[in-house]
């Protein structure tokens, strides 16, 4: 993975951040205030939204971002559900959304569902097990991200 994901701190002057060079996922206020700057790298971009934003806000810059990854500050946040699950329907996103932060096994199989195809799992988890998510259920009778018909109407 050589993507960087930077991070802000409450007292930092975001028109002054250095953005490094490289693949680089960006905080929403950071992509906000330097998006004209931005446009112009020749590295591929990233944004990073919290549950609070909406990706209402980043429709029209979709195509810039080859990746938006979304953060579960805790596992028992389920709003970046419904944010990968629009990014996809809604707004034809068709290429990376990852889930960062608090990402357990147990969710995996669900954030796939509503769209996620790349997930950062926390580092004090395995990676082997978490994998295993995936062969959980067989098969799904609703409709999700992925597959837009019910079981019955396959």
């Amino acid at each position: 993975d050589q993507w960087q994901l930077l991070t802000l701190d409450s007292d930092d002057d975001l028109v002054t951040i250095a953005i490094p060079e490289g693949p680089v996922i960006l905080p929403l206020p950071l992509w906000q205030a330097k998006r004209e700057e931005l446009i112009q790298r020749q590295h591929p971009l990233g944004i990073l939204l919290q549950p609070e934003n909406e990706p209402g806000e980043i429709a029209e810059d979709l195509s810039y971002f080859e990746l938006i990854a979304i953060n579960f500050p805790k596992f028992s946040d389920g709003r970046g559900y419904s944010s990968a699950r629009e990014l996809r329907t809604r707004y034809q996103f068709d290429k990376e959304i990852r889930a960062v932060g608090d990402v357990l096994r147990d969710q995996l199989y669900l954030m796939a569902r509503c769209g996620f195809n790349a997930f950062a799992v926390r580092e004090d988890r395995s990676i082997e097990d978490a994998l295993n998510a995936f062969n959980d259920f067989s098969v799904n009778y609703q409709a999700d991200a992925l597959e837009s018909a019910p079981l019955y109407r396959r």
